[in-house]
């Protein structure tokens, strides 16, 4: 009996330290699913995402002018809490990696996307997410966060109105697939890869944007085509006195008197174009300002604009959606539809880049 009792308790503390042994895996499979393999082999890479605070969406990824609980979705986890909340307030999510390059790629592109188009973003959008991984210290790999935004398959669903999106979410993994670890360099070091929806007919040198030669590859090319795009040109217009309000944090002090004064045609006035036809410089009463620091103030499309007075209000018109640097989406897709390739799309676009292995994903978060 006694010798009973012993084999009892050796068998309740083997079955105690087996659970002990298991539990990982156990709660694992809990929370990603038994399929769960955390290994390049099986394609199942997780990467940190940056989620703001009290905001289930992301700014837009074209703003590059300026560049100096668990959610379930289709019965797959698309991002899950992951680290806790960082000092500032964000919260940090763990989201598979070809969920967030796809959901990326749908955030960006249009669903009728052809593939040559879908594989030529997917070469910047990989350029953008690897050089942003490469410059974070590695020695603490389980913090390198990425805060590109992206469409989990809910968002998309929703932004399709209830249409299937299975048929588009193949073709943008096809596009991340077939395209598989390429990314652009010039020389030695990641491209920078901007990219706008349509220009107002020429892109424009980021030499005479920025005004540093640190990107020759981003030069004024011609997309006639674009001023056949959608919504290209569009007539806003304000009252004077809202102009003024909006561009209140770059205007120069003046003195009182001045300022309580509302502005009327004569205080603006455009200065100057660059080559593409966006303008470069305008003044505002006594402030001279950039175009693009003028488009952000009013949110207009593009800094391709003129202005007129009409019956007491400034009116504007513009070309274009986007800062216009960098690949014009509606070019490109015109582009393969007459059966250019990707690799000639991004030849047009960043002329004098090459197309690099950038290495597997795995090895960017290791």
């Amino acid at each position: 009996m006694r010798q009973k009792a012993v084999w009892q308790k050796l068998k309740s503390f083997g079955s105690f330290c087996l659970i002990l042994l298991l539990l990982p895996y156990i709660v694992t499979v809990f929370v990603r699913g038994k399929d769960f393999k955390p290994d390049k082999e099986n394609g199942t890479v997780y990467v940190n995402v940056r989620k703001p605070k009290g905001n289930t969406g992301f700014t837009q990824i074209e703003s590059t002018l300026d560049m100096a609980g668990m959610t379930e979705n289709a019965g797959s986890k698309m991002y899950q809490e992951a680290n806790g909340n960082t000092e500032d307030g964000s919260l940090i999510a763990e989201v598979l990696w070809k969920d967030y390059f796809a959901g990326i790629l749908a955030r960006e592109v249009p669903v009728d996307a052809d593939m040559e188009f879908l594989k030529a973003q997917a070469v910047l959008v990989r350029t953008k997410l690897y050089q942003d991984l490469d410059a974070q210290k590695s020695d603490n790999p389980e913090r390198k966060i990425l805060d590109v935004p992206y469409l989990t398959r809910q968002d998309l669903e929703e932004k399709l109105g209830g249409t299937d999106i299975e048929p588009f979410y193949g073709h943008l993994l096809e596009a991340i697939q077939a395209t598989e670890n390429q990314v652009l360099f010039y020389q030695d070091n990641y491209a920078w890869t901007p990219f706008h929806q349509s220009s107002n007919g020429m892109t424009r040198s980021a030499q005479e944007v920025l005004g540093v030669n640190t990107y020759p590859y981003l030069a004024v090319k011609e997309c006639p085509l674009d001023k056949e795009a959608e919504d290209e040109m569009q007539v806003i217009t304000f009252e004077y006195k809202e102009v003024q309000a909006k561009c209140q944090p770059f205007l120069v002090a003046v003195a009182e008197d001045e300022a309580a004064k509302t502005y009327e045609a004569s205080d603006f006035e455009i200065l100057s174009y660059d080559s593409a036809g966006y303008v470069m410089q305008m003044r505002i009463g006594d402030t001279i300002c950039t175009g693009d620091q003028f488009r952000d103030a009013l949110t207009l499309t593009s800094s391709a604009f003129s202005i007129k007075d009409a019956e007491g209000k400034l009116k504007l018109t513009t070309m274009g959606k986007g800062h216009g640097l960098g690949l014009s989406q509606w070019t490109a897709q015109k582009m393969a539809q007459s059966g250019k390739s990707y690799e000639e799309i991004l030849q047009f676009f960043f002329e004098g880049t090459t197309l690099t292995d950038g290495g597997d994903i795995s090895e960017k978060i290791e």
